[in-house]
This record gives C-alpha cells, structure tokens and sequence, in this order.
C-alpha cells in the first residue's frame, strides 16, 4: 500500500463518517414544544420567544432610543451577530468616545436571531450582562458600563433595526464543514446563514448606510456575493441608482486575558468596494480603535482583505504543520525537539517557532485556509490544483492528535495494560494555554479517538465549565457537524463533564495526557501525580511541559513516559535503568 507521506498512518487520509443522519437523536414532542417557546442561557435561566405582537413594540423602543441618540448627535451601528466576536466588538463601538470632546459617539444596536439557541443572549444583554464567556476581565464592566451606565448599547431581535442604521457591522459566522476527517478538500464554506443575512440587510438598509464585514470570508465574497446580493435587493426597492456602500475589515480576535485589546488596540486591514467605501470605513474604524498607536492598512478592494485573514493565517497554521513530521523524526530517533526548537529561537529571526501540541485549535486556523482552496474552485471558477500546502497544512494539524492518542496506547503497553481496560486522565481541554476555549482543541479529538478505542475518559481543565463539544453533541456546533461522526462509541460521550477537581481526575487513573500548557500543569510534580494517581501511572507529555528532571523523576516512581517529539525519554530511561 502506498501512503501519502504527509499521513503517519493510511487511516488518516480521508476519515469518512461513522454515522449516518439517521444517528442523530430527535427530539420528543414534548421537548420540541418546549424548545419552540423558549431560549435557555448557559445559566439555566429560560426566556420565552418573542411572539409576533412583541415585533412592533420592539421596533417603536428603537424608534424612540435612535431619535434620542440622533439628538445628541451620535451615529448608529447595529452589530449582526452577538457571538464570540460581535458581542465584544459592539461594546469596543459602544464604548468610544469623540477624540475632540471626550463624549460618546456612537449608539450601538447590536441584533441576534430570535432562535431557540440564542435568544436568550438578548434579555442578558440588555441587562448589561456579557453573553460570552471570557479570561479578560474587561469584557464584563465594558458590556455592563455601555448598557447600564454610558446607555450607548442595546440589544435587538427584529431586523428592521437595520433600517435605522448608518453603519452596519456583519459578525454572522461563515464556517467550513468538512466532509472527512485528514482531506480539507472534501468539505464546502457555509455561506447561507450569511447570505441570507446580506439578503435582509439589503432590504432593510437606507442606501447611504455603510456595511462592514467583519467575519471572516472566503476571497470574493464582498465582491461576488454581498454586492449582487444588496444590489439586486436596491433594485427590487426601486433604488436603482443607489450603489451599495460595502466594506471589509476581518477582526483578530484572541482569546485570554487581552480579548478586549485584540479588538480595539491592534493592527486592522481594511478595504471598500468604491472609493466612497473605502473612505468611510476608514473614518468608522479610525473613529474606534487605536489607530493612533495601531495604524490602519487600507487596501484598494475587499478581496485583498479578504485574501489577507486567508493567508494571515494559513501561513501560522502551516509553520505549526511543518513542525509534525520533524515531531516524528525527533520521536524515532532518539531527539528532544523541545531543545532543538528552543536553540533555533536563540536566531531572532526564527523566534516565532512554535511546537503544536496535540493540534492547533482555535476558531481560525484549522479552516481558513478552507475558505481560499473553496473559494478558488467555487467562486472564481477554476478546476485547476494550485494550491498543495494550505491544504495538507490543515490536514495536518486535524489528525495529529490522532498520534497522540497512539502515544497513549503505547505507553500503557509497556505498563502491560491496554486502552480498552483503562481510566485516561486528560488535563486540559482547551486549545491553548490559560483560556477557556474549546473551539476545535486538539483534545477533542485525542479524547474521541480514545473513547473509540474503548477508553474511560475523565478531563479537567481550570478554565472550562462546559465542554459543549460533547455535553450537547448532537447539535453543537450545528446538527450533523460534530467532530463525533468520524468515531465510533461516542454516544455517551454527551455525559461527559469537565471538572475542576485534580485529584478526583487523577484518583485510579492508569494514564494521564498532558494536553494544555496551563500554568497549574506546569507546576505539577512526578510525586504530586502518582500520590493522587495512587499508583504508578502512564504520562504523554503533548506539549513539552516536562523537563528532564521530571522526566527521569517519572521514571524513578514506576512510570512510563511518552511525548510529542520527545524523543530522548528512552535514554532517560535507560539510565534510570542502569542506575
């Protein structure tokens, strides 16, 4: 059999789906009667639907909150879109002021579906309460101070709030499904929640209103779909001279304790589809961000833009790739690949190296470089194949947890267990250090993988309450897209739950997966863990937490030890041996 060299094993390529639609658990009568009344937050707390008499009261209080605010002078932005990025970026509008007077300048409207999934983010909002979950303790005063004290930022659920904009910020999410797991190829951009938001805002907007795209999009897609889009909706209004006012502008959104300055103190690319655009968005973002300190780029057309965030972080998400085979090769023969990198970064012009862990994760970088590969054969028309590493980039970065959990396995052998008779401890579950973020952790997929090889799964992890990757399974991120359909044995994974007490985690354990650079991980010892464990136990170091020292240490006490890249361990070993 002839393998594809970037695939450790012939399994990776092109993982199809365990389960067909028919898996997908339906709801009762009951339950879906229930659920079509009502939105429940995180927090347990129910809201009832609006029902069709709420939509003109709704619209009269806007009515009056935008004459109000047209008084003092202020512009009017209505954010599409309350998630992670949107919520945030209308409390950074919200909360800018008049650079002359000091005085606010903008009344901010940000607008959700009123869907059983998210409206309940609306009466929280309106509370002054954050609908998103955050490290940076600025998110919680600044959604609290714009509400409740400055009175510049609201909540809406009825689209004809876009007829009372001059400014309107899209922050609807465009995601990329793919069809198999290790073949981004196979897979399409998810464009119609988007589309058909383009779609209302065409036919609700005054036509001087200018509209920002802030997510981030396949190249082309301001140009070859909002712009057909808006325009044949302004013909259909009558507007037929009327040219749509359409900007780009992606966000660099990071999660952690600096979430609020990834938005209003960093560097923004921005473009316009006329010179008008251009110059308008320019103001709008000069207006609120940083740019004094942040400068803006201003590109001639959105497509530039767009292609910027696709390439921006394709090339990280490939660095990070690159790096796997070399953890390989470091695993085979006899390499510590955590000193080999440290000793490169000495070079200042090699400092951004950086080891992947058991996959890359985040919202951005395991698909963006989708949208491009999508938006090449798709939007612009062409059959050719240019593009080689993006792709395999991707492909890369999803499977290589994959080899972890094989680590796993390998380790408990040589303790003469197997999976399948074990309890595994993974110790972080998010997908990067000292954030709460679950979005496409490469832990998913070492824990689905392990569950598949019949596994007893038990996680913490110090900042994450809700795992809903797998506590709500068969609907999140949407129906029919959890990582779960490319696994077996996954249906009682929806009962898994994190938890944020070590020892429990760790008591009868027979191996422990050292998944996230958390601080806490990084302070433990090799005494500390077999004293909770209560007994020897099997350690994968994903992400080169430990030293020698421990290592040998680990060693000392009984124990096997594994790593991602760390191939120097057996001589380690050895000497404990010998000693």
């Amino acid at each position: 059999m002839v393998r594809n060299p970037i695939y450790p094993t012939p399994f990776l390529r092109g993982r199809s789906p365990m389960n067909s639609s028919s898996d997908i658990l339906s709801i009762g009568p009951t339950e879906a009667t229930l659920n079509a009344l009502s939105s429940t937050s995180p927090a347990g707390e129910s809201f009832p639907l609006p029902s069709p008499e709420d939509y003109p009261r709704e619209f009269e209080r806007l009515q009056q909150l935008v004459q109000e605010q047209r008084e003092l002078g202020r512009e009017i932005v209505v954010v599409m879109g309350l998630g992670f990025v949107g919520a945030v970026m209308a409390g950074v509008v919200a909360d800018s002021v008049d650079r002359t007077t000091g005085k606010p300048s903008k009344f901010v409207i940000g607008m959700q579906r009123p869907s059983v999934r998210s409206y309940w983010k609306i009466p929280l909002f309106n509370r002054g309460v954050a609908p998103v979950e955050a490290e940076d303790p600025e998110v919680v005063p600044l959604i609290s101070r714009c509400v409740n004290e400055k009175k510049t930022l609201t909540a809406t659920f009825t689209e004809d709030a876009l007829s009372l904009a001059d400014v309107v910020v899209v922050d609807v999410q465009c995601d990329y499904f793919k069809e198999c797991l290790g073949n981004v190829r196979e897979g399409h951009a998810e464009i119609a929640a988007l589309e058909d938001s383009l779609r209302v805002i065409g036919e609700k907007i005054q036509p001087e209103c200018l509209v920002l795209i802030e997510t981030t999009v396949p190249p082309g897609t301001t140009e070859y779909i909002a712009y057909p889009i808006i325009k044949k909706a302004f013909e259909k209004r009558g507007l037929t001279d009327a040219e749509p006012l359409l900007s780009h502008s992606f966000e660099r959104v990071m999660p952690g304790r600096e979430y609020v300055a990834s938005i209003r103190d960093f560097w923004r690319v921005c473009s316009g589809i006329n010179e008008t655009a251009r110059e308008r968005v320019r103001k709008f973002l000069s207006e609120i961000l940083n740019v004094e300190k942040y400068p803006l780029t201003v590109l001639d057309r959105p497509i530039e833009s767009e292609t910027c965030k696709i390439v921006e972080n394709s090339y990280r998400a490939t660095l990070l790739a690159f790096l796997d085979e070399w953890s390989l090769f470091a695993e085979r023969n006899g390499v510590d690949l955590i000193k080999v990198i440290n000793a490169i970064k000495m070079r200042p012009t090699h400092s951004n190296m950086i080891f992947p862990g058991p996959g890359i994760g985040g919202y951005c970088l395991p698909k963006d470089g989708g949208l491009g590969v999508w938006a090449y054969r798709t939007l612009m028309g062409f059959e050719d194949d240019i593009f080689k590493i993006t792709p395999a980039a991707i492909d890369i970065n999803d499977t290589r947890a994959l080899h972890a959990a094989e680590l796993v396995r390998d380790a408990l052998r040589n303790m003469s267990k197997i999976v399948a008779a074990s309890k595994i401890a993974i110790l972080g579950a998010s997908y990067r250090e000292d954030v709460g973020d679950t979005r496409y952790s490469g832990s998913e997929i070492l824990v689905r993988k392990l569950t598949e090889m019949g596994g007893e799964i038990a996680v913490h992890d110090p900042y994450v309450q809700h795992w809903w990757e797998f506590e709500k399974q068969e609907t999140y991120p949407a129906v029919g897209h959890s990582w779960s359909r490319f696994f077996r044995n996954q249906e009682k994974l929806n009962e898994l739950r994190i938890q944020q007490d070590l020892e429990t985690v760790l008591k009868g354990a027979d191996a422990v997966v050292l998944a996230v650079r958390h601080q806490l991980y990084l302070t433990l010892t090799p005494d500390e863990i077999v004293r909770m464990a209560g007994r020897p136990i099997a350690v994968v170091d994903c992400f080169g937490i430990l030293d020698d020292e421990k290592i040998q240490r680990f060693f000392e006490l009984g124990c096997e030890v594994k790593g991602l890249g760390r191939g120097h361990v057996k001589r380690i070993k050895d000497r404990v041996k010998r000693v």
